[in-house]
């Protein structure tokens, strides 16, 4: 059997490969790697082997290219910040790019700067946004450690995923990019 689609490479060792359809996210093992890496795109045709039809393997390719995943030093846009003021805390926002691409904003908890509370102290405070500092790049990290944010990228056809982050406001941003 035949399929021909946008392949997403989600994992890839010396001798394997696990292929992601962008579309109908079915997943494929192929039996042996045709010298793909984790973070490829193909758009081509695989074909199941006998005589158990499990695994897989890729017999043309019409088109390849990697997507980067990325943590910027930048600050969230201007529309990004707005964005998010009009969400609650843990919601998203999906939103086309002006030109090609899509931008994600998701807005996190984060440390209100008019804390009025005289007991605290500089080093409570210190401590707060070292805790605060944490929470955001441990969701940086898991935006860029997760398949989907691959896949998605994949299907938007964006090269590059750039994601931005403001803890002062707990704003992140993802920005698919062609």
């Amino acid at each position: 059997m035949e399929t021909e689609g946008t392949f997403c490479i989600t994992h890839a060792e010396e001798d394997s490969a696990v292929l992601k359809n962008v579309e109908s996210g079915q997943v494929h093992t192929l039996s042996e790697n045709p010298g793909v890496e984790t973070g490829d795109v193909l758009t081509g045709t695989i074909t199941t082997e006998p005589p158990l039809d499990v695994t897989w393997t890729l017999i043309s390719v019409d088109e390849r290219r990697s997507i980067t995943l990325e943590q910027s030093d930048e600050l969230p846009t201007t529309r990004e910040r707005t964005l998010a003021s009009q969400q609650e805390v843990g919601d998203i926002t999906r939103e086309e790019r002006a030109g090609d691409g899509e931008i994600h904003v998701i807005t996190v908890p984060h440390e209100d700067e008019d804390t009025s509370d005289e007991s605290s102290t500089n080093e409570a405070s210190e401590q707060n946004e070292n805790e605060e500092m944490n929470k955001i790049d441990q969701i940086i990290q898991d935006v860029l450690d997760d398949d989907a944010t691959l896949v998605r990228a994949a299907r938007l056809g964006a090269t590059r995923v750039e994601v931005r982050s403001d803890a002062d406001t707990g704003v992140v941003s993802v920005r698919y990019l062609p």
